[in-house]
């Protein structure tokens, strides 16, 4: 990869148990080039893995009451930081970009894993990985043991029909086809949150609802923004996120 003058910083989304490391560790021993330092970030309360070996230098951070709690690795390159797969991912993702500007680095790509049996099994998680997608540059579609094609056509489609820019690829036994290209640090996110020299600011508007299990329903919401707040931070007049999603911490199953 080419010499960066910051450091890069990739956000992994995805759910716990999604396949995350293992995509990670091969992006990892493929991507990088001679002379890049890597640096693993992993919240305190991810149980280690297998694939843990293979992820080289890893520190811990934690999200605390609804902040983030993370030291910048010195002198490291390439930062990876894997978010908490319990936890909302939205709220990191806000949290996460002065968290990139206060260190002087970058943000290289944001990358989604989609375990494809867990959200095949759960319908409400739909609007989960859609919150996901709108921030990521690419997709990468795991665990897909015992799915039907179906559903992953469906699946795809869905992003497709948004015209969406982002990249889709398959993992296949924890590897993707080219890791360089996985880590091309080239926006193709929806999202211009990360964007250089924008001023977000968030206001309030009302749509949305929610039953009591935290199940969105499955209806179109019309949002109406500015060009300098980004949808999934827009808030309602109650003070919540206009765009609510499951909490994927009530459908997985105990740590």
């Amino acid at each position: 990869m080419a010499e960066v003058e910051k450091p890069l910083v990739y956000i992994i989304l995805g759910v716990a148990g999604s396949g995350r490391r293992d995509v990670l560790a091969d992006l990892l021993e493929g991507g990088l080039a001679e002379g890049d330092r890597a640096v693993v970030l992993l919240t305190e309360r991810e149980a280690a893995a297998p694939a843990d070996a293979r992820l080289g230098e890893v520190q811990r951070w934690s999200w605390v009451e609804g902040a983030l709690e993370a030291g910048f690795p010195a002198g490291a390159t390439h930062v990876f930081f894997v978010t908490d797969g319990r936890a909302n991912p939205v709220d990191q993702l806000e949290a996460l970009k002065p968290w990139i500007e206060t260190n002087g680095a970058e943000i290289g790509r944001v990358l989604c894993v989609v375990s494809c049996s867990f959200a095949e099994q759960h319908h409400e998680m739909l609007a989960w990985y859609d919150a996901c997608i709108h921030f990521s540059d690419v997709v990468l579609l795991n665990r897909r043991e015992g799915v039907a094609n179906k559903w992953l056509s469906d699946f795809k489609r869905r992003y497709e029909d948004m015209f969406l820019p982002c990249l889709f690829e398959f993992v296949k036994g924890g590897r993707v086809r080219n890791p360089l290209l996985i880590l091309e640090p080239q926006p193709r996110r929806m999202t211009h949150y990360f964007d250089e020299d924008v001023d977000w600011v968030v206001t309030g508007i009302e749509s949305g609802s929610e039953d009591e299990d935290d199940a969105v329903d499955d209806v179109d919401e019309e949002v109406e923004v500015s060009a300098a707040v980004d949808p999934y931070f827009a808030l309602d007049a109650a003070g919540r996120r206009a765009k609510r999603i499951v909490d994927v911490s009530k459908l997985l199953p105990a740590p």
